[in-house]
């Protein structure tokens, strides 16, 4: 179960699936708004057969130099690692960036099944000192966070972390979305705030 937030990372998600000696279901979760963002993009050199599917990626602002106006503290300085996974990483790093703040670190996790748990440990293995956020723009009943909180929790214990993940997002909700534009900006300023307010 993938969600690519890059075009390099869908394609090599496609071609590690046809090129892999067995085969196992694929499922993709993308929104079409990815398709225009213009955040949304990858190098022609990031497309090339050295490269492959990153299960999980680091924060553009450390990794791609001029794609964010926000120059990242030293590791041990992170206050906090918000991570997420999908278009909601662009809304975070747009953010992030409104307000400056450059002491908060934002993750994506691009494969959510199998969880990477020995890559995501290596990353959160950087920060000894931040506290971590799972961020989400789906209503908390839904999207990752039931299936990803427990699979965090493990990845930190491994590290011989107690934290446990903080929850940022839409509350609970019988509805995929609020229905209205007023009141869906309204809880995504809500939830944007609460994971990057320190």
């Amino acid at each position: 179960v993938c969600v690519p937030t890059t075009p390099a990372n869908y394609f090599h998600m496609l071609r590690r699936q046809m090129h892999r000696p067995f085969r196992k279901p694929l499922i993709v979760l993308t929104p079409k708004s990815l398709l225009r963002h213009k955040r949304c993009v990858s190098f022609l050199s990031d497309m090339l057969p050295s490269n492959s599917f990153h299960r999980v990626l680091r924060d553009q602002a450390e990794v791609v130099p001029g794609a964010t106006t926000i120059q990242l503290v030293s590791d041990a300085k992170i206050k906090r690692v918000v991570l997420c996974t999908g278009k909601v990483y662009f809304d975070l790093l747009e953010e992030r960036e409104k307000r400056g703040e450059n002491r908060i670190q934002i993750i994506r996790i691009e494969q959510l099944y199998p969880f990477p748990e020995n890559v995501l440990a290596q990353e959160l293995n950087r920060f000894p000192t931040a506290d971590i956020v799972w961020c989400q723009e789906e209503p908390q009943n839904q999207g990752a966070w039931t299936f990803i909180k427990p699979r965090i929790d493990a990845t930190i214990a491994q590290l011989g972390g107690k934290a446990t993940p903080r929850y940022a997002g839409r509350p609970e909700s019988a509805s995929t979305a609020a229905g209205l534009l007023k009141q869906h900006q309204a809880e995504l300023a809500a939830f944007l705030n609460d994971a990057l307010t320190l």
